[in-house]
């Protein structure tokens, strides 16, 4: 059943998963790829995505639904491998984006002058993201943008063999990561932003204890999580989807669209402000899926009731 707003329910199966074989292709594309380059790393990478494309059957019944969805057509192995290949890319890449080697990628970036014109206005703006993609092409914005600053939300125990392999490619990486789960996170997270950060969040994955909303996303009702919604409003902050889309080779395109500004939203008005945002954000997930269907990496069944 689709959680209704303040409802509770078992541990997601996203939490469920301990993200083995991310931190396994990690670790080998790390040591390949600082060793030999992203041209030699990229060639191992087929080899890795025919494996899980081969060995994960559960992963890849999920691919092959929400493909069918996106493209409209029956989803064969050539569309999961690729897939699968896309999710690899993205993670190799990390390796060279957390090390602001920017030079190696051609990125397009679209709708950056709403965000900028919002930060000037006020300090800080929150950016939702989602498994869609990559965030970290976010840091490429910074190149140009002298004191333009980034902290992430995270969800830390999930998180946390990743976080290590991403400290151990780059320790500054790891700098101003805000902790969810902690009762300071909220002061923390209000800090950063006075201080005219932006704070990025993956808003498409609920914790086990969250309250969700059900909204349309891609033809059919999934629940996705109040909780970052309900912090934008309680800070009274401009909110903007943030996606940077894989689109093969070394080519990246980074997207803003804001999505709501709670800056004046009374008390009152805050529940149906929060479904509009939470709709515009599903529906422009939707639009950038289907823009770059292989980008999607939630690989279990989203739409599960």
């Amino acid at each position: 059943m689709t959680n209704k707003p303040g409802h509770t329910d078992a541990q997601p199966e996203w939490m469920r998963r301990q993200e083995r074989s991310n931190l396994a292709i990690l670790r080998l594309m790390v040591w390949i790829s600082l060793s030999f380059g992203r041209r030699v790393g990229r060639l191992v990478l087929h080899g890795i995505a025919v494996y899980f494309v081969l060995f994960a059957p559960a992963a890849r019944r999920a691919s092959r639904a929400y493909l069918h969805r996106v493209l409209g057509r029956y989803a064969g192995w050539r569309d999961g491998y690729r897939h699968v290949f896309s999710f690899a890319s993205t993670i190799h890449d990390r390796i060279y984006l957390l090390n602001d080697r920017f030079n190696v990628f051609d990125i397009e970036v679209k709708g950056d002058q709403a965000l900028l014109a919002a930060i000037e206005k006020q300090p800080g703006a929150l950016l939702m993201g989602a498994h869609l993609g990559s965030f970290e092409v976010l840091r490429a914005m910074g190149r140009g943008k002298k004191g333009l600053r980034v902290a992430m939300l995270m969800y830390e125990q999930n998180a946390r063999k990743l976080n290590a392999t991403l400290a151990a490619i780059n320790p500054k990486a790891m700098q101003d990561i805000i902790s969810l789960g902690h009762l300071e996170s909220m002061l923390e997270v209000r800090d950063k932003l006075d201080e005219g950060y932006l704070v990025g969040m993956l808003a498409d994955r609920s914790l086990s204890d969250d309250a969700t909303i059900p909204v349309d996303f891609l033809g059919q009702e999934a629940a996705f999580p109040l909780g970052p919604w309900r912090m934008a409003a309680m800070l009274k902050r401009p909110v903007f989807l943030m996606a940077g889309l894989y689109l093969g080779g070394n080519r990246y395109q980074l997207h803003f669209e804001q999505l709501a500004d709670f800056s004046n939203i009374e008390r009152g008005g805050r529940d149906a402000a929060i479904k509009a945002a939470v709709q515009a954000y599903a529906d422009n997930l939707a639009r950038l899926c289907r823009l770059a269907p292989y980008n999607w990496f939630n690989f279990f069944d989203f739409w599960k009731k």
